[in-house]
């Protein structure tokens, strides 16, 4: 163990997701050694249970969803455990997929093809009016978590075509692994996820892309690395070594040379668990992820700004909090900067950007934002 480290020996959890490859690949090419820490990478079955595991210690640290650390911090979810986000592992990743069943519906309503192109949420407006005419149960859409950027992008994608996420449509939660099963069963009509669970239901043609992620948000944080903040102050320079090493992957991971790479690695069972050949094809597409160019890393606290106004707009959260400085104390660019610095990095000198600053999407303007009195939206999910 080097003598600056507090802990060497470390389990990181992941989900099976392409955007895990920061981690695997950390571990892969040796980052993690060549700054003395020796890693066990534990695959995990859902969002809930990296977030147990942390918040108990079962993990030092993990991949996680970019809103989840300011929900148990916030103790809104049914953890309230202090945690922090050392920096953003990636942006961008993640898609709406429909059913080709609820496809057809679609354009049944539309009286022909659908063009090319995302499609506009106000089709889907049709359909659920005429399901709700006819008495059938209402479209059944599943997201990841209730705090994700998944949850809160199909919500405001729903909201731009007129469609009411809360009353109009059923809203459920599926982990990412799931989300085939329950698509092809039948169990859902459509989903938000990250890859390759959408370019995998196009391969076995059981549904189709609506609109990827970043046509909503051509550069939204996506997932980052998420440990308890007691962790965190008991361990600054392994903590520091941590971030060191996912930094270099990152970088390795968008050169367009070492995707195939990854995606071999990736598909592994012991990660992803998906044929290489789907991996590679999302790595492929321009700008869907995006692992380290443009000052992706950093855990900007504007980003933490945006999620928490997702969670007082959808009923999550309460208006009253103060929650710019759950922002400060949970996105932690001081960390980050130290980290970058061992490595030549430049970090923006400001940890906010002015709001929109970073092309995130607005609430639609003839959406009326959810009452105080809805329940809480997680409730639904």
């Amino acid at each position: 163990m080097k003598a600056d480290l507090e802990r060497s020996r470390l389990n990181l959890g992941i989900i099976p997701l392409v955007d895990c490859a920061p981690i695997v690949l950390a571990e892969e090419l040796g980052a993690f050694e060549r700054r003395g820490l020796e890693v066990d990478i534990r695959r995990e079955a859902s969002w809930a249970t990296i977030r147990d595991k942390v918040a108990v210690g079962a993990l030092d640290a993990a991949q996680m969803l970019a809103p989840m650390p300011l929900a148990t911090t916030l103790g809104i979810d049914s953890v309230n455990v202090p945690m922090i986000a050392a920096m953003t592992l990636d942006l961008n990743g993640n898609a709406i997929t429909l059913s080709q069943a609820l496809w057809r519906e679609i354009e049944d309503a539309a009286a022909g093809a659908l063009p090319d192109g995302p499609l506009d949420p106000g089709a889907l407006l049709p359909v659920v009016r005429a399901r709700a005419t006819t008495g059938r149960s209402p479209l059944a859409l599943a997201s990841v978590f209730p705090y994700s950027s998944h949850n809160y992008l199909l919500r405001l994608w729903l909201a731009a075509g007129g469609i009411d996420p809360d009353r109009d449509v059923r809203l459920s939660v599926v982990p990412p692994p799931h989300m085939i099963a329950h698509l092809s069963g039948g169990v859902i009509d459509g989903y938000c996820v990250g890859e390759p669970w959408n370019q995998q239901a196009v391969s076995l043609d059981i549904g189709r892309i609506a609109v990827a992620g970043c046509d909503l948000w051509p550069a939204m944080p996506e997932k980052v690395l998420g440990t308890t903040e007691a962790w965190g102050r008991r361990h600054p320079e392994t903590l520091a070594a941590l971030v060191g090493a996912l930094i270099e992957a990152c970088a390795w991971l968008d050169e367009p040379a070492n995707h195939a790479e990854a995606a071999r690695v990736l598909a592994s069972p012991r990660y992803v668990n998906a044929p290489a050949e789907i991996i590679a094809r999302s790595l492929a597409l321009p700008g869907f992820h995006i692992f380290h160019r443009d000052g992706a890393n950093f855990p900007w606290r504007s980003h933490a700004d945006w999620f928490l106004a997702q969670m007082v707009r959808w009923g999550q959260a309460s208006a009253g909090c103060d929650l710019r400085a759950v922002a400060d104390r949970v996105f932690r660019p001081d960390i980050f900067r130290a980290a970058a610095a061992v490595l030549g990095i430049a970090c923006p000198a400001e940890d906010r950007k002015p709001e929109g600053g970073h092309g995130e999407p607005a609430a639609p303007s003839h959406a009326a934002d959810p009452p105080a009195a809805r329940s809480n939206a997680s409730n639904a999910q």
